[in-house]
C-alpha cells in the first residue's frame, strides 16, 4: 500500500479504526470519516463513536509514520461526505482504496415489528451510505486513471436470512447487488469492487445488551457470558466471534496488488458461519 491513499468510513473505532491502522501499517495514507455522534434509533442499544475516538484513530495512523486527514461527516449526507473526501484528496492526493465500512445494528425484533424510523435509519446508513461513499470517490478514481479497489463491509447477513434483524439483512444483501453492478461498471477502469462478509466481530456493535438478548432470548437479564453459547452456535469453528484485525487482513488483501484480478467477489471471514 506504499504511496496509496485509502478513504475509510466509520473509521473512529472498531473495524474502521482497525482497517485504517492495518492499511497504514502497510504504507497507506488515510482519509478517515465518521459521524461522531449518536443516532436516535441506535442509542437504546449502544452509543456511536465520538470525535475523541476519531482523533485516536488519527493518532494511531500518525504513530506509524503515515499522513491522515480525519473529518466528522455522516454517510447519509452526500454533500458532507463529498466535502470530506475532496478535502482529503486535496491534502493527500488521489484515492486508490475505498473502504465503505460505516454501519449500525439496532432494533432486534421481528421484521414486521420494526418502526418506520428503525427501518429508514438502517437502510440510510448501511445501504445508502455505502452508495454515497462510492459516489463520492468513483469520479476522481476514474479521472486519476490508476485503477483501484473498493471494498464494502457486508455481513454473513448478506448471504442468508437472520431472524430479528430483517432491516440489517436487507441492507447487507443490497450491498452485494450494488457491489456486483459496480464491479461490472468499473472493470474497464481497472477499479475492482468486492465485499467482505464477517460473522460477529468483537466490537461495540455486538458487545451490547441488545445483541446479548438476541443470542440469549429466553434470559430476562442477558449478558455477554450468557450469550456466548448462542454466538458460538452461529459459527462452525468453536469461537463466539472474530477480531477486527481478522477483517482488516481481508480488506488489505482486496486492496493490494495481490488481488489485482479479484473483482465481484464475496469474501467471507466468518469462522464457517455461512456453510453451517
Amino acid at each position: 500500500m506504499t504511496g496509496k491513499v485509502a478513504f475509510i468510513t466509520g473509521a473512529a473505532r472498531g473495524q474502521g479504526r482497525s482497517h485504517a491502522v492495518r492499511l497504514a501499517s502497510e504504507g497507506a495514507d488515510i482519509i478517515a470519516v465518521d459521524i461522531c455522534e449518536d443516532i436516535r434509533t441506535v442509542t437504546p442499544f449502544y452509543s456511536l463513536a465520538t470525535e475523541d475516538d476519531l482523533a485516536e484513530t488519527a493518532k494511531e495512523v500518525k504513530a506509524l509514520g503515515r499522513r491522515v486527514v480525519a473529518t466528522k461527516a455522516d454517510v447519509r449526507d452526500l454533500g458532507a461526505l463529498q466535502k470530506a473526501f475532496d478535502h482529503g484528496v486535496a491534502e493527500l492526493g488521489p484515492v486508490h482504496t475505498v473502504v465503505a465500512n460505516a454501519g449500525i445494528a439496532t432494533a432486534f425484533r421481528k421484521t414486521w415489528e420494526l418502526t418506520a424510523d428503525e427501518w429508514r435509519d438502517m437502510i440510510d446508513v448501511n445501504l445508502t451510505g455505502v452508495h454515497h461513499t462510492a459516489t463520492a470517490a468513483i469520479p476522481s478514481m476514474i479521472e486519476a486513471g490508476n485503477g483501484g479497489s473498493i471494498v464494502f463491509t457486508s455481513s454473513i447477513g448478506g448471504f442468508k436470512g437472520v431472524q430479528n434483524v430483517g432491516h440489517y439483512v436487507a441492507a447487507k444483501h443490497g450491498i452485494v447487488g450494488l457491489m456486483r453492478t459496480l464491479a461490472n461498471e468499473l472493470a474497464p477502469h481497472h477499479i475492482r469492487v468486492n465485499t467482505v462478509h464477517p460473522t460477529n466481530v468483537n466490537t461495540t456493535m455486538i458487545q451490547n445488551p441488545g445483541v446479548y438478548g438476541l443470542f440469549a432470548p429466553e434470559d430476562p437479564e442477558p449478558s455477554q457470558e450468557k450469550s456466548i453459547p448462542g454466538f458460538m452456535a452461529m459459527n462452525s469453528m468453536p469461537v463466539p466471534w472474530v477480531e477486527p484485525e481478522d477483517i482488516s487482513n481481508a480488506v488489505l488483501y482486496l486492496a493490494s496488488d495481490e488481488a489485482r484480478y479479484v473483482t465481484g467477489a464475496t469474501l467471507p471471514v466468518d469462522a464457517g458461519a455461512y456453510v453451517k
